[in-house]
């Protein structure tokens, strides 16, 4: 619900109440339109809104709220092409004061003139997510791929880093199945839903906002305030939750002790194909978590009306043949200006439920083949900000796999604002210098004469210096010797064009390229999505099999013991590789250790 001040909660529960609504139109050129309770044709305004479908909740979902409204306005149609529209409901209090309460954020898409009037067609900014998503191979957990999300179609994140990384699966790192379904950044955000076991959608100040479902009633309708209502005389509730898993071509399905209700079914989520299963059995446990605090009355009711009120909003309904023990869910509902405030609550009978099998070996449409000769691509972006100093920074990470002897080619495009040294530079100044010298003319006269005298002064300034930007590549753990591009640099964006031919590519094996940046003389950063990169060639398989590789990194920066010993930093990294080959490592790299009292620098490797 939002946040209202309880002689709002008081007044709106009244039998009478007063109120009007106000609106702001503002277009793309920054024209700003006010309207007025009076602009608005009666019966015209309505804002619709829902989380769920039209038969059973569901989760991860990312639905747009839509406005209509007709006024009585002369603002030109052709000027409203993506204007922003806001609407505002005014409830009067006790006291006789006015509380005002915003119905959110939209913009036109549709603006039609008739002889008198303006009517307007509009949607939240949950349609900016309609944007194409280029199939990334993106690694990061679940805030990163919001904020992937919200930069890329410019819309602003109601939720901080610790809000999202405190709830279940926050904190897992997610990695985007390579075949997938996902078109567009919606489709990211549904299953990103999923996985925190919520649903999307825009607050009133248009931010992009993550609901849960809860148990905790906000309000109780009676039925004074009820126009009509429909009740089911079932109880929605979820005990299980089932996933697909590609690989094994089975539906993994996790249930509480107690498994006599519905059960969630999740498709097959991308973010869920990755990792153990017992990594899995952890996410998926977690989703049940949140499903089971369902219990839920469906129902159908034009009330009189809470603006205050939101998706994902408890109620408990009393009077008349509502039963005021249960609870029930706000999932969708239709405001009208000046009118009535139709709630309703979808869901499932659990005794209808039809029986399936909970360990179903013969999905369909779900292998995943390879056709000789389809030319395959693993494409990667940067999820997460990287800073580039004199260390190894790891900036890019692909694993792939072939169904045959290939080769393939990797190509990159990294996005740097590089900020370079300043350096001081010495030098001397030439010149013939004019000085007046007092003479004597024939006469007597004293007057000035000018005298050339060639001088040469030192001179010292700073300027702008150049940062050189190093790249390591690494393919299977193993440094690629043979390469090292290196690009020299002033401040400024600037743009590292990449490309490395693989060649021999074992089948049927997963295999690993890393790309490794660092910069001399300067520093520089890479925002979110920055690195560009993808490898393709001939035979790869759809998606790479896990080989059971682990792998632990620990980096330790600059460590100094008083004015003597001096340890640049140094890296660790222990990897092990079961399945297809058995691959068993373990590999130190120091840095430049510099010994004070000697005066001398020991490069380790």
């Amino acid at each position: 619900m939002y946040p209202v001040s309880e002689a709002f909660l008081q007044a709106v529960q009244e039998n009478t109440r007063s109120i009007y609504w106000t609106g702001r139109i503002t277009t793309k050129t920054g024209a700003v339109y006010e309207l007025g309770n009076e602009d608005i044709v009666k019966g015209s305004g309505y804002i619709t809104s829902q989380c769920c479908g039209s038969t059973e909740i569901e989760i991860g979902t990312v639905y747009a709220a839509e406005m209509g409204i007709t006024l009585f306005s002369e603002i030109d149609r052709y000027t409203l092409e993506d204007a922003k529209v806001e609407l505002f409901y005014h409830l009067r209090l006790g006291d006789g004061s006015f509380e005002e309460v915003p119905m959110g954020i939209f913009e036109v898409s549709e603006a039609n003139r008739t002889l008198h009037c303006l009517e307007i067609k509009a949607y939240d900014y949950m349609l900016r997510f309609e944007r194409s998503f280029n199939g990334f191979e993106t690694v990061g957990n679940a805030y990163a791929f919001l904020v992937l999300c919200c930069k890329a179609c410019n819309v602003e994140l109601a939720h901080t880093q610790a809000e999202i990384e405190a709830m279940p699966n926050g904190l897992e790192m997610l990695s985007v199945y390579t075949e997938n379904d996902i078109e567009t950044y919606r489709d990211v955000l549904f299953y990103v839903g999923q996985v925190l076991g919520g649903f999307f959608c825009m607050n009133r100040e248009g931010k992009l906002e993550l609901r849960k479902y809860g148990n905790q009633s906000v309000m109780t309708v009676s039925d004074k305030q009820r126009f009509s209502g429909s009740f089911s005389d079932f109880i929605t509730r979820y005990t299980a939750v089932s996933s697909t898993n590609i690989k094994t071509q089975t539906a993994e399905y996790y249930a509480l002790e107690q498994d006599d209700g519905l059960t969630m079914n999740l498709g097959v989520n991308p973010l869920l194909q990755f990792g153990l299963e017992e990594t899995r059995k952890v996410l998926l446990e977690n989703i049940l978590s949140d499903l089971s605090v369902i219990r839920y009355v469906p129902f159908d009711s034009d009330t009189i009306g809470n603006p205050a009120l939101d998706l994902g909003d408890v109620l408990v309904f009393s009077g008349g043949h509502a039963d005021e023990s249960q609870l029930a869910c706000v999932t969708g509902y239709q405001i009208k200006v000046n009118g009535k405030h139709s709630l309703k609550c979808v869901g499932k009978n659990p005794r209808l439920a039809q029986a399936k099998s909970k360990n179903d070996k013969n999905l369909s449409g779900l292998l995943n083949q390879i056709e000789a000769g389809k030319i395959g691509i693993h494409t990667f972006t940067n999820a997460s900000a990287y800073t580039v100093n004199e260390m190894d920074v790891k900036i890019i990470s692909i694993e792939f796999a072939a169904a045959e002897e290939t080769h393939v080619q990797f190509f990159a495009i990294v996005v740097a604002d590089v900020t370079a040294d300043a350096v001081d530079l010495a030098g001397t100044a030439k010149g013939t210098i004019v000085v007046p010298v007092p003479a004597l003319t024939e006469d007597g006269t004293e007057t000035m004469q000018d005298v050339s005298v060639e001088a040469e002064l030192p001179v010292t300034f700073s300027m702008d210096g150049k940062a050189a930007a190093s790249v390591r590549y690494e393919f299977n753990d193993e440094e690629i010797l043979t390469h090292y591009p290196v690009e020299t640099w002033g401040s400024g964006k600037h743009v590292l064009p990449l490309y490395y031919p693989i060649e021999n590519l074992i089948p049927n094996f997963t295999n690993t390229f890393n790309v490794y940046l660092r910069m001399s003389g300067g520093s520089g950063s890479i925002e979110t999505g920055g690195c560009i990169a993808s490898i393709s060639g001939q035979g790869m398989a759809a998606a790479p099999a896990w080989d059971g590789k682990i792998t632990l990194e620990e980096t330790v920066g600059r460590i100094r013991f008083g004015t003597g010993l001096a340890v640049r930093g140094f890296s660790e990294t222990i990897g092990l590789e079961t399945m297809e080959l058995v691959q068993r490592q373990m590999a130190d790299r120091m840095g430049r250790v510099s010994i004070g009292a000697f005066g001398y620098v020991v490069d380790t490797g």
